[in-house]
């Protein structure tokens, strides 16, 4: 993957912002695209297991979605190597109209179990490629002085959407129209996004392929998985992201029916207490995005977020059980959990710089983790809820989270990246040389 640093470096509100002029619609776009996809995230298990699907049966969909998924999030950077990251966001999102129209048609709406799981499961190929598609860009197009800045930003607009403006969206929707109304206005805002991300962003970089010149497509693949034993570093990230949101996902699961059976909540203060999580959850996006490339992305990853998330998960389950019904208490409890998962966001900038002339190769290996938390997650349910219960999932993903902060001490940037960095210092494009770790 070539590096490069087209980008304009125009004093604009965008670039003055940390978000690369050039791409801004496409940051737009990305928002509304995960608004869409976020709607269903609060509230799909509770409405299954109301119409008769059992809860194990719900996390067995969840679990295979999420090895379409998983999969879907490591070929989005080979396959942009290969064809550029934009027609690879095209084929995400027709993938995701597709089959979310086959989902809602033949399965939720005549409660079809067989035609849910294969359509849904399906459907798991299409966010990763668009989403995951534009982070590729995003590596390729932006100057590496602003590409923690860049990375917050996507994950501010990724989580923006998925869960926090989508279950909001969902609170106040499903009393309006419904639940099966709701469930198609979903497919209306990611559509709206998708194009809107796609018609609106003419960077050229995104639309041409990416690999150099007669690189077969073999190499290509082969070089994005290769790349985990030929440079273990992107191995350990992989492992750190896939824990990351690995709770995230779980909770999907188990919690609607926690907060609404144990706690006293309704379904609609549940998917308001879930947007407050990720609302903080947006917010230290860009906050650890930004404070990154001063502090260095290590630093963040390692002490905000894993061993945050490592104390928050624990208080997330105990605290609103001291103090049932208690909204306000429980919001707080949430809104911590956020902030702590936030705080991974600076592996999107610090992977790159492990790898920098293979960016693609170990975004996709990012991008395997990303995606392997959305069935890891719902698998640890599955496999553990009948041991210990919930509780017993708390205390293994607080483990997780420890064991994380161990391993992400071993991501130091390249020699070569380091020097790039202490260059760029050199001329003042950044701060300081440590900006991305020691």
């Amino acid at each position: 993957m070539k590096q490069t640093d087209n980008l304009s470096e125009s004093t604009s509100l965008a670039d003055r912002l940390g978000i690369p002029a050039p791409l801004f619609w496409g940051f737009v776009g990305l928002l509304f695209f995960m608004i869409g996809d976020g709607v269903e995230a609060g509230y799909l298990a509770p409405y299954l297991e109301g119409q008769g699907i059992s809860s194990r049966d719900t996390a067995l969909l969840f679990t295979i979605y999420g090895v379409t998924v998983s999969l879907s999030s490591w070929a989005s950077g080979p396959l942009s190597d290969l064809w550029g990251p934009k027609r690879v966001m095209w084929i995400g999102l027709a993938i995701w109209g597709v089959f979310e129209i086959l989902f809602l048609t033949f399965g939720v709406a005549v409660n079809s179990y067989p035609i849910m799981l294969a359509a849904y499961t399906m459907r798991g190929f299409g966010y990763p490629l668009f989403t995951y598609g534009f982070l590729v860009w995003i590596a390729a197009a932006t100057p590496p002085r602003q590409l923690g800045s860049a990375a917050g930003w996507f994950w501010f607009a990724f989580s923006g959407g998925l869960p926090t403006l989508g279950s909001l969206f969902a609170s106040f929707s499903i009393p309006l129209i419904g639940e099966m109304a709701t469930f198609w206005s979903s497919l209306g805002l990611v559509m709206f996004g998708g194009l809107l991300a796609l018609l609106m962003t003419r960077e050229p970089i995104g639309s041409r392929r990416l690999a150099p010149v007669g690189t077969k497509p073999g190499t290509i693949f082969f070089s994005s998985i290769s790349i985990l034993w030929r440079e273990p570093k992107t191995f350990v990230a992989m492992i750190v992201r896939t824990i990351n949101t690995s709770s995230e996902y779980a909770f999907l699961v188990i919690m609607p029916a926690f907060f609404t059976k144990v706690i006293g909540f309704s379904l609609s203060q549940w998917l308001q207490l879930l947007s407050i999580i990720f609302l903080s959850n947006i917010l230290v996006n860009l906050v650890s995005g930004i404070t990154a490339d001063r502090l260095g992305h290590r630093t963040v990853v390692a002490l905000f977020g894993c061993i945050g998330a490592a104390i928050t998960v624990p208080l997330f389950y105990y605290v609103p059980q001291m103090f049932p019904g208690n909204f306000g208490i429980a919001a707080v409890m949430g809104a911590l959990y956020g902030a702590t998962i936030a705080a991974f966001v600076p592996l999107s900038g610090l992977v790159p710089q492990i790898c920098p002339k293979e960016k693609a190769a170990a975004l996709s290996a990012l991008g395997l983790g990303a995606g392997a938390s959305t069935w890891v997650g719902p698998a640890i349910v599955t496999w553990f809820e009948s041991w210990r219960g919930i509780e017993g999932i708390i205390w293994i993903f607080s483990g997780l989270y420890v064991a994380s902060a161990v391993m992400t001490l071993v991501l130091t940037v390249s020699p070569e990246a380091r020097r790039h960095l202490n260059e760029a210092a050199a001329r003042g494009d950044i701060a300081e040389e440590v900006t991305l770790g020691h």
